[in-house]
């Protein structure tokens, strides 16, 4: 009979042969102190260096470590995506294989999992990277995320989070999205909260990571709002857009038939023509993307027998003898 696994660790990793060994070892010493049943799930992201083969060399002694190895570079969310996939843990718990995350933070984690929260994310309080390029924008994105999203957390973008199992079945990882499973997990009633954690120094290898990176999140900010928002009702942001154009179209309407038929002037070199038209095509185009938009909505539920709710328990309703 197989035994039940209490957490799953997932860490992606890419060209971090220099860490592997000690993160293993400071890892597989936290979790065993803990008391836990535990498994640790690595993914090695396309490394180019021998992080896969100091991998294998590890796995061959240690029984509660899984080693993912992807063909090529997919990046850190596919590279989560896949941890979460194979995780049998009832909590999962990814970190980055920098050795920046500390291990012995996995306690505190746990314990406000069990004081019934959904998801605990990790907040680099004292973060230890360069202000320019790391840390000011890390403000800026969080400012923003927690803004649009309506999710407040100082720190998005730390890898170290508890999140219930059931909580990440519900969620399908792109792009740059592993960084707001929070904001995704609240759209289902998941609890969020937050915790101060240590955040140390990389001594060994090189960040894979640089100030680029803030465009792709912001990109997928706006996927984020629009599956927050708007997922299963498109029509009312396209509409209301499409309805918005056709209420300027009618106003640039009215100035061109005041000028025309109060003042007389020519209205073929009005600009307010122009912008008749413009806003009238644009507000019936909105309009039919939103329309689209359901159609497609109604299609990918249906289709799969997807309900738009997520139940988190049903309680009584048992034949009682």
């Amino acid at each position: 009979m197989k035994k039940e696994i209490d957490i799953s660790i997932v860490i992606p990793l890419y060209n971090e042969e220099e860490n592997v060994e000690l993160l293993h070892e400071f890892v597989s010493k936290a979790l065993r102190e803990s008391g836990r049943r535990w498994e640790l799930i690595m993914v090695d992201d396309g490394s180019s260096d021998a992080t896969l083969a100091i991998l294998k060399k590890i796995a061959a002694e240690e029984r509660n470590l899984k080693v993912i190895s992807f063909r090529r570079n997919f990046g850190q969310t596919a590279a989560m995506a896949a941890g979460f996939d194979l995780a049998e843990g009832a909590v999962v718990i990814p970190m980055d294989g920098d050795l920046q995350n500390d291990p012995e933070d996995i306690p505190k984690l746990l314990e406000k999992v069990e004081e019934g929260f959904d998801v605990v994310s990790g907040w680099r309080k004292n973060r230890k990277d360069r202000f320019i390029n790391r840390k000011l924008p890390s403000i800026i994105a969080n400012w923003l995320i927690s803004r649009i999203t309506g999710v407040y957390l100082h720190d998005y973008g730390c890898t170290l989070k508890a999140y219930r199992k059931e909580v990440l079945e519900n969620i399908n990882l792109y792009g740059e999205m592993h960084r707001f499973i929070p904001a995704l997990a609240s759209l289902n009633g998941a609890r969020v909260t937050e915790i101060p954690v240590n955040h140390r120094e990389r001594e060994y290898g090189t960040s894979k990571y640089g100030i680029s990176r803030t465009f792709k999140v912001i990109l997928d900010l706006v996927t984020v709002k629009f599956l927050l928002s708007y997922s299963t009702k498109p029509i009312q942001i396209f509409g209301g857009l499409g309805i918005s154009s056709l209420m300027l179209g009618f106003l640039s309407f009215v100035e061109i038939s005041v000028s025309k038929f109060v003042y007389g002037a020519d209205v073929t070199g009005n600009p307010f023509f122009l912008l008749f038209i413009l806003f009238i095509l644009i507000g019936i185009q909105f309009i039919s993307m939103g329309l689209l938009g359901e159609i497609n909505i109604r299609t990918y539920f249906e289709s799969q027998g997807k309900p738009i709710y997520v139940i988190k328990e049903i309680v009584g309703g048992e034949e009682k003898s």
